[in-house]
């Protein structure tokens, strides 16, 4: 689709969509009949929560009408009872909890079907005298205080106003009117019970954040905190309290590198009460304590929390933190792993499952006598994290109360999910995700590159195999991963709402809310692309050698992406107004501009390596523009840092992010780990000449240089580079033997590198012609370049689809097939912006689901062909099974591959999985042989649900070595017929 096209059509899904993401936009900005007069001439009406509702609802009607000032200029009045007059009021309340809205329920004026006894839904309607003295109200019903709370921040989000208004700095638009649509308006409960976010990996961007804006914590001895620890309090968690609250999120794992959240501040449990958040603690922290408050304890007399040597300790330290906790909402973690996210004690499975029974029945035992003493009726999840997996594969089980927290393989793949006897469990199943990884193969904690259509992929499949009662997701800094925060609570509030073929539509959704609708279509595509250009390559896992400079010009196009991407940006933030420029920088230019940088300054290493072994001049010049994109990355991240939004967010951007050579962080950004060769130049001028597809030059480079062939539909040109081996310049000349060889250049004076392109003029090419010659002079040396031509083998333009065979490979999208056929069984389905270069087919439905995928292929030879097939990273989710395809050609037998086989383990010491995750892809190869020119058909059949396949490359023996692969081959209205 060109870009006019998708403009028009993104336009036209954005207006139900452009304040509230995925809902009913029932707020508008003119009056409307019937409707509720929330703000008139710039006066909002009064608000009203009954004084005994719970304080959180309380507080967050407070936080509403700041909302309303915000939207209106104009804050209402807040009320505790309702006034004796007034023409119209807003009353807020709690079923249960506010003798206001149960008076209104009790006398027929207030529906709550649907509501009543629901978890955390609510109703929002018009009623008309709802008390003596009161002409009209619109009444805001919760089935609980999160229920209430939700309908509150729904209102305010569809008045304009972005959750991320605190941590991203976006402004709303200012109305002086705003009036509530007719009708009675309605959502939850909703689709996973526990849907929160993991403040892990926070230092050192969040935590030297924390402790610029909020200091340390005075040391002290009861309870011990040493010196030197950021104040991560009550004042920093209310930020982060709102934020989950307005993302329709309840749940939180609070940051525990260096802190203690129930110690480091006495304030901090309250207040998550009080605002309704669910609080519990990360996979390796038992029973509501953190690992920071056993350091601070034990660490120098006891060492580091070992059940096996210290078992009544650990005990009397879990009551305490069961105890302290007790009257707080919260969701225990069980089970035992070792200190610092490490095994328990060596020996596996067989050495320690018992061990860990014996613990989760102490933990029971603790919970039975301290908070119920039935511990079924209390909320106890058991995170099945890295080797704890092995012990539930082993045979290990918990009572089925325990909900069975399934983790993804830290890099966005879920490892399990349920079978169908494991979803009959009453404590259900959730997934605990990562954004953010400090680990191996390769730590990626700078910058966003989670594309949603990855999650949406990996999470829907959860929903769909019953994985509900948990989501939380490892967000590391949090600030950075404001759009995949959202997506992922918003798909976890609805499952159903979000599929894969509106991924772009809530992207445009998103940027129409922050940014307005005039230019959300671009920047929808802006978003999607830089954030799967991100993810093809983590930044942090990034050589001189990730992509090809010799083969498709990939190198060259990488760059020239990210740059397309950074210009269209810039434009747009200075189309903006001023007070929505900070915002736009943060979510969206800055990640462009930032990645471009980095993408860049790794080609530039490897034009050094590449040119040095040529013997080039210019690979000096190379590693200067390195040096020179280092020093324009720490200026960027210093006026990150220092000068946008005037400094409000100093440290967010000192994560490293140049310089890895293993998988822990460097403690700076360096180019330490990037070898720049500097060479000596001899002064004396000395032709040197390299061309596409070799990294050698000549003279010097072995038998004399060849170009790729060159052909009429496919590469239809080729490039040479012509340059210096000396310091001084010289004159040099480019002549052709034939006269339809076209070139870009003659000649002239080299003074720098020179590149020229060689095309043909196809109607002058005789019947015989297959080979054209360069003769290339400068410096007192002459160089031979031999051009080959790809003749048409018998095919000209017709009106039939077809991939044409050309520069012997064909290359296919997977989404661009010719037929995709449906079974009763099965069936593939496009998920936007997925994958690495276009999109991805998924496959759904039952095993041996028999869907297939068919694309029509024109061969211009015969013989022996390597087909591979470019799928995700995902892995088998259910235990036995493996990851399957079929594939064939034409009536061929069908050959079943296995891209994931049963039992697979993910981790380090796996190279196959460490290959994978850290390419974004999974590469399978099948041989097949072509035994007739012409039009063939290519089958890819689904087998096991999961797989995705993003692309397909067929070599016919001319594939060059790339990271991407080739461009696709022509195909669609430019196919071909026999002659």
């Amino acid at each position: 689709m060109n870009r006019p096209a998708l403009t028009l059509t993104m336009c036209l899904l954005i207006p139900a969509m452009c304040r509230a993401i995925g809902g009913e936009d029932f707020v508008a900005f003119t009056p409307v009949r019937g409707g509720f007069p929330l703000a008139l001439r710039g006066v909002p009406v009064p608000l009203c929560a009954d004084r005994g509702d719970y304080p959180g609802v309380r507080r967050v009607l407070g936080l509403f009408a700041g909302d309303l000032r915000r939207v209106t200029g104009r804050a209402p009045r807040v009320l505790e009872t309702v006034p004796p007059r007034a023409e119209s009021i807003v009353i807020a309340g709690t079923l249960g909890h506010s003798p206001l809205i149960d008076s209104l329920v009790a006398r027929g004026k207030l529906d709550v079907r649907g509501v009543a006894g629901e978890w955390e839904s609510y109703a929002i309607a018009q009623v008309e005298r709802p008390l003596p003295g009161i002409a009209r109200a619109l009444v805001v019903a919760g089935s609980d205080r999160r229920g209430t709370i939700y309908a509150l921040f729904d209102i305010a989000q569809k008045m304009g106003v972005s959750p991320w208004y605190w941590w991203a700095d976006v402004p709303p638009a200012r109305h002086e009117t705003l009036f509530i649509m007719p009708g009675r308006h309605a959502a939850g409960p909703p689709s996973v019970r526990y849907r929160g976010i993991f403040l892990n990996d926070e230092a050192p961007d969040l935590t030297n954040w924390v402790r610029a804006k909020y200091g340390d914590i005075a040391p002290r001895g009861n309870p011990p905190i040493p010196p030197g620890i950021a104040r991560y309090g009550h004042e920093f968690y209310e930020h982060v309290f709102e934020l989950l609250l307005r993302l329709k999120a309840n749940y939180l794992w609070p940051a525990m590198w260096d802190n203690a959240f129930n110690e480091d501040d006495p304030l901090n449990a309250p207040l998550a009460d009080e605002y309704g958040i669910v609080m519990g603690t990360s996979h390796q922290e038992p029973m509501l304590r953190a690992q920071k408050e056993w350091d601070r304890r034990y660490l120098r007399t006891l060492g580091a929390w070992n059940y096996a040597r210290e078992p009544d300790t650990l005990a009397s330290f879990w009551r305490e933190g069961i105890r302290r906790n007790r009257n707080y909402e919260s969701v225990v973690t069980i089970g035992l792993r070792g200190a610092n996210d490490t095994p328990m004690a060596p020996g596996g499975p067989e050495a320690n499952m018992r061990l860990l029974e014996q613990i989760v029945g102490v933990q029971r035992d603790i919970l039975g006598a301290e908070l119920n003493p039935d511990p079924a009726r209390v909320p106890q999840v058991w995170c099945l994290y890295k080797e704890v997996l092995d012990y539930y594969n082993a045979g290990m089980r918990v009572p089925d109360d325990v909900t069975l927290l399934w983790p993804d393989d830290n890099w966005g793949n879920i490892r399990r999910l349920p079978t169908p006897e494991e979803r009959a469990r009453t404590g259900g199943a959730g997934v605990y995700y990562h954004f953010d990884y400090h680990g191996g193969p390769r730590s990626y904690q700078w910058i966003n590159t989670n594309p949603i259509a990855g999650v949406w992929a990996q999470m829907s499949r959860a929903a769909e195999l019953g994985a509900r009662r948990i989501w939380i997701v490892n967000v590391g800094h949090l600030k950075g991963y404001e759009l995949p925060v959202e997506y992922f609570m918003d798909l976890a509030w609805n499952t159903g709402r979000w599929r894969a073929d509106n991924l772009r539509a809530y992207t445009a959704a998103w940027a129409s809310r922050e940014f307005g609708r005039a230019h959300a279509p671009e920047i929808a595509e802006i978003v999607a692309r830089s954030t799967r250009y991100s993810a093809r390559r983590k930044p942090e896992l990034l050589s001189p050698g990730t992509y090809s400079l010799v083969n498709y010009q990939e190198a060259e196009n990488v760059v020239r992406g990210y740059a397309a991407l950074a210009g269209r940006a810039g434009a747009i933030e200075q189309a903006l107004p001023a007070d929505r420029r900070d915002a736009f920088e943060e979510l969206v230019r800055f990640p462009v501009r930032a990645c471009a940088l980095v993408n860049e300054l790794y080609v530039e290493a490897g034009k050094n390596a590449l040119y040095a072994r040529q013997g080039r001049a210019s690979a000096n010049a190379a590693a200067s523009r390195v040096k020179a994109l280092f020093s324009a990355d720490t200026a960027l991240m210093s006026w990150f840092n220092r000068s946008l939004a005037g400094g409000r967010w100093d440290h967010f951007m000192d994560q490293p992010h140049i310089g890895y050579n293993s998988w822990r962080d460097p403690p700076e950004n360096s180019l330490r780990a990037i070898h720049l060769e500097e060479r000596n130049v001899p002064p004396p001028a000395a032709l040197g000449v390299a061309v596409e597809g070799s990294e050698a030059a000549w003279p010097g480079g072995g038998p004399g240089p060849a170009l790729p062939p060159i052909d009429r539909f496919g590469a239809t040109r080729r490039y040479i580079d012509v340059f210096n081996r000396g310091e001084e310049h010289f004159d040099f000349t480019v002549t052709a033997d034939r006269p339809f060889v076209r070139v870009s250049s003659r000649g002239g004076t080299l003074t720098g590198d020179r590149r020229i392109w060689i095309s043909i003029d196809w109607p002058a090419v005789r019947a015989g012609d297959t080979v054209a010659y360069l003769d290339i002079r400068g410096a007192g040396s002459s160089l031979r370049v031999r051009v080959p031509l790809e003749r048409d083998a018998g095919v000209h333009l017709a009106a039939l689809s077809a991939f044409l065979e050309t520069d012997r490979t064909v290359a296919m999208e997977a989404a661009h097939c010719s037929r995709n056929l449906h079974s009763s069984q099965g069936l593939w389905t496009e998920i936007e912006d997925f994958g690495r270069t276009h999109s991805g087919m998924m496959a759904s439905g039952e095993e041996g689901g028999g869907a297939s995928l068919e694309y029509r292929v024109y061969f211009t030879d015969t013989g022996s062909v390597d087909v591979a097939g470019i799928f995700s990273p995902a892995l088998s989710v259910l235990p036995g099974r493996a990851l399957r395809y079929g594939v064939a050609f034409d009536a061929d037998t069908l050959a079943t591959v296995t891209l994931v086989p049963p039992g697979y383990r993910t981790g380090d010491g796996n190279s196959d999985w460490e290959e994978t995750v850290e390419d974004d892809a999974r590469i399978s190869h099948t041989r097949h042989r072509i035994r007739t020119r012409g039009y063939h058909t290519l089958r890819f059949v689904m087998v096991d649900p999961g797989v995705v396949l993003e692309k397909i490359v067929i070599d016919c023996g001319g594939l060059r070595p790339s990271y991407l692969g080739p461009p696709e081959s022509p195909h669609g209205k430019l196919t071909f017929q026999e002659k």
